[in-house]
């Protein structure tokens, strides 16, 4: 029987989608699932859910398995997926709020900037510890990370442990049916190429019958419903010429371009028809709601019958590709470089085309990025190598010089600022972080 095991499985939305996905595939349907969660309330919660999911899918041989004990999880998986982190919004709200007080909006703070670059401090030795307990539990387990920030996390992992992981996000596969939508498309009619670094990778080829799409998607955006439901982004597409992944408020905060002033926080980041316009605190707030409701989330799950539709997420495919009937997939995964993208660092974590297969994975060479494209992706798979190295040796002028580099928090403030800032993040973080010298 195979295993499947979810860290952090208390996560509703991702650890339901991803089993409810491989139990459509027939090499799945007799799997032991391994839900894994320190909070207990929310285990016994998800295992309801999971139960209802394997009744409704009729696999009434797959098995559930509740564990607050990581080893207990692990022992024997083939496949790890995880969606924890680490410090909850109790330690996150800081994040947001004190780079506040030095004129630095934040959005939604997880993936980079001053926020992200906190987040992954303190993520990164709980990655590796996962790491550390893969290689003892489950050396040959295919490892399936889901949590931000993406690059720095799975770059950590990559240089650092001797595990399969590989990190994954769906914002490259729903930005193409946002396009198709506009376009009037199916997406899966899209042929494209998808490049950079997480959350800043752009589409280098978006073709249709041979035909590319960039000319009618540029007319497009003289519709006004169009134009606004991604302002962000569609300012980006029509100024820097490719359109870039994730939604309007996460690069929003990415650049130097939209958050720096309250005249263009009014302008591009409120008034935005898509799920994230780039509101302060935007994902901050929303998860503090959704930790009021919790229990009415988990409720209407179980009150409502399943989508039996495989979803668009890539975990159960790739499950599939490496242990399941083997079919090889394709997919947008975070690898190290090593030459994927020339005009990128040969060591930073990238995001391109990966095949899995009965093999492994085997990252695909695209395209250099174009040069305009590259000096942006450079700077931030720069910083976040920097990041990386920081959290390995423990180094605050390490982090202070990461904050200063970034395209946001510099753009706002002084240096003398971003030290201040840092300094107060240190303080907040120490139960996290330790002594960094």
């Amino acid at each position: 029987m195979k295993k499947i095991t979810f860290i952090g499985a208390g996560s509703l939305q991702f650890t339901s989608s991803c089993m409810r996905d491989l139990l459509t595939f027939p090499e799945f349907k007799k799997c032991e699932f391994a839900l894994m969660d320190i909070n207990r309330e929310n285990l016994d919660a998800i295992a309801k859910v999971c139960e209802k999911i394997k009744a409704e899918m009729d696999c009434p041989d797959c098995v559930i398995s509740k564990h607050d004990n990581m080893a207990d999880a692990l022992k024997g998986a083939n496949g790890v997926l995880c969606t924890v982190f680490n410090g909850d919004v109790d330690i996150w709200q800081y994040d947001i709020t004190i780079p506040k007080k030095y004129g630095i909006d934040i959005n939604v703070g997880d993936t980079r900037s001053v926020s992200g670059i906190f987040r992954a401090l303190r993520n990164i030795p709980l990655m590796l510890d996962i790491c550390r307990q893969i290689e003892k539990y489950c050396p040959n387990a295919v490892f399936l990370n889901y949590t931000n920030p993406m690059s720095m996390l799975c770059g950590a992992m990559q240089k650092h442990a001797n595990v399969e992981v590989t990190g994954l996000c769906h914002s490259v596969q729903h930005t193409i049916e946002m396009l198709g939508r506009w376009l009037g498309i199916a997406p899966e009619e899209i042929v494209y190429t998808c490049a950079g670094v997480n959350h800043q990778a752009f589409y280098t080829r978006l073709l249709h019958n041979g035909e590319n799409l960039y000319p009618r998607l540029r007319e497009l955006m003289k519709n006004p419903e169009i134009y606004n439901e991604e302002q962000v982004r569609n300012e980006m597409f029509l100024k820097l010429g490719y359109y870039v992944t994730e939604s309007s408020g996460h690069n929003s905060e990415y650049n130097q371009w939209f958050r720096k002033r309250p005249d263009l926080i009014e302008k591009y980041c409120t008034h935005s028809t898509g799920w994230n316009p780039g509101e302060y605190a935007y994902s901050l707030n929303m998860r503090l709601e959704r930790k009021k409701n919790t229990v009415k989330q988990y409720n209407d799950f179980l009150n409502n019958p399943i989508d039996k539709k495989k979803s668009v997420e890539y975990a159960a495919d790739i499950f599939n590709a490496r242990f399941g009937d083997g079919k090889p997939f394709v997919f947008n995964g975070n690898v190290i470089n090593r030459g994927s993208i020339s005009n990128l660092p040969v060591d930073a974590c990238v995001e391109v085309p990966v095949v899995a297969d009965r093999m492994g994975f085997r990252s695909t060479v695209v395209d250099p990025l174009p040069e305009h494209l590259a000096i942006m992706v450079n700077t931030t798979a720069r910083i976040e190598n920097l990041v990386i190295e920081a959290a390995m040796k423990k180094s605050k002028e390490m982090v202070y010089h990461a904050v200063c580099m970034d395209p946001l928090s510099s753009a706002v403030c002084s240096l003398e600022e971003l030290q201040m800032l840092c300094d107060e993040l240190f303080e907040k973080n120490r139960d996290f972080l330790g002594d960094y010298k």
